[in-house]
């Protein structure tokens, strides 16, 4: 009764609508990414939290913290990241365990895009609602990814992972830039009081995440699984120790422990760029709100183009080559944004362009070539790892950004301090053996890395 699902998975035409179905939930989560996190939420909460606290130098308490306004949101995060460093890798163990992976994926996608929906009824000095749904949103946004990303090495085959890694990523740029884009014609239009719009545009990135999760959930499938991995209450309990495993059988793929540290590395460099360029453009440039929203809308834009470009380079040059490409580009946007000059908009601009090329592609080939240094049948796990270098990447790169400003009080060196990110990343990235790495997972070597 089971060799109908394994011809319909050599069928080209079925394995074609599962890939078009995936990239839909890149479409819907990056809704909650960019409205959410990037633009509208933190801003937001801190306002209020201000108003509960009775004002900028009041405190409200959280967890049993007593927080300052302006750090509530800050806290709120770094508690969301620790959560989900500890649920991802069991989330991702189960997800493997049972098969079940299209199952659990819906639950998390939902629980989160019904908590950011709830932001809708967060105001006045309602901070800790606000932060309860906050924690529940983040968490389950980065489980549910774990999960999805996880279904690349199952939808495609080793020569076609870069093409459908890329077009998920672009994808999601343009989904999530277009809600943004939208939401913010309501918040400057004047049309509406300023908090009802926040408040309609943080909702409106739940209902966009939970509508078109509908999209994959009726075309990604689950593979079978042996028979004694299957049952909930096994996968429950193996879960939770295949972590301790996963983290001790890293010493079987040293190579892929080295891919990861220099992802962890550079990757770390491209997100406090990403995060630390509003405030550069703000504190240092002197430019506007509207040229950063400008160009926060063009960055999502411009990426979906630089996320397909890539892909096609990396068809000829190789994966690998391209990536380490991209982080020479980098390296110079960091050295060039020290001498950009005070209020000079179309500086900024032209910087925000070169971040866009490189933006999606490093990120997208980054994910092609870590599914390839993988074991098959554990791909959720794996990509728990992979997900938290990615969050665990945060602390690192602020605390380069907090020394440089304590100890020079220049934004300028702070910025270029970041260089070190990604020379680093490089030289790793550069001494990884990815064939003998892919060989060793177990796993067929493309043409191109």
């Amino acid at each position: 009764m089971t060799a109908p699902q394994v011809v319909q998975e050599e069928i080209p035409g079925a394995r074609r609508r599962e890939q078009r179905g995936w990239y839909w939930y890149d479409w819907a989560d990056s809704a909650f990414q960019t409205t959410v996190l990037t633009v509208f939420l933190g801003p937001y909460l801190t306002s209020v939290a201000t108003t509960a606290a009775g004002g900028e130098d009041g405190f409200v308490s959280f967890l049993g913290l007593d927080l300052r306004p302006k750090a509530y949101f800050t806290a709120l995060v770094t508690i969301s990241v620790l959560l989900q460093i500890v649920i991802m890798p069991i989330a991702g163990a189960l997800a493997d365990h049972t098969g079940r992976k299209k199952q659990i994926l819906g639950v998390f996608a939902y629980v989160g895009a019904a908590a950011t929906l709830g932001f809708y009824l967060v105001s006045g000095g309602g901070y800790l609602l606000g932060g309860v749904l906050f924690l529940v949103a983040n968490v389950t946004f980065g489980v549910a990814r774990v999960v999805y990303d996880s279904f690349l090495p199952q939808i495609s085959g080793a020569e076609e992972r870069d093409a459908i890694s890329s077009r998920g990523w672009g994808f999601g740029y343009l989904g999530g830039g277009l809600l943004l884009a939208l939401n913010l014609v309501l918040y400057l239009s004047g049309a509406v009081e300023e908090g009802l719009a926040v408040r309609v545009s943080l909702a409106s990135a739940g209902l966009w995440w939970g509508a078109f999760t509908l999209i994959p959930m009726l075309r990604l499938r689950n593979r079978r699984v042996p028979v004694h991995e299957a049952t909930a209450a096994r996968a429950a309990a193996g879960s939770i120790r295949q972590l301790g495993r996963t983290l001790a059988d890293l010493r079987r793929y040293p190579r892929t422990l080295l891919f990861l540290a220099a992802y962890l590395i550079y990757n770390d460099g491209v997100q406090t760029v990403i995060g630390f360029s509003a405030t550069y453009a703000d504190q240092e440039l002197g430019l506007s709100q509207t040229h950063q929203i400008g160009a926060i809308l063009m960055v999502q834009f411009i990426a979906v183009g630089g996320a397909l470009g890539l892909a096609r380079i990396a068809a000829r040059i190789g994966t690998k080559r391209t990536v380490l490409a991209s982080l020479v580009v980098w390296t110079a946007v960091v050295g060039v944004a020290y001498f950009l000059q005070k209020g000079a908009a179309v500086q900024f601009y032209a910087i925000a362009f070169a971040i866009a090329i490189v933006m999606g592609g490093t990120q997208a080939l980054s994910r092609s070539l870590y599914s390839l240094v993988i074991p098959p049948g554990r791909e959720a796990e794996y990509f728990s790892l992979y997900q938290i270098s990615d969050k665990g990447s945060a602390f690192l790169g602020s605390l380069v950004l907090t020394l440089a400003l304590q100890l020079t009080d220049s934004y300028r060196t702070a910025i270029v301090s970041l260089i070190v990110f990604f020379v680093v990343g490089f030289v790793l990235l550069t001494v990884v053996n990815l064939p003998q790495a892919i060989r060793e997972a177990g796993n067929e070597v493309p043409d191109h890395i």
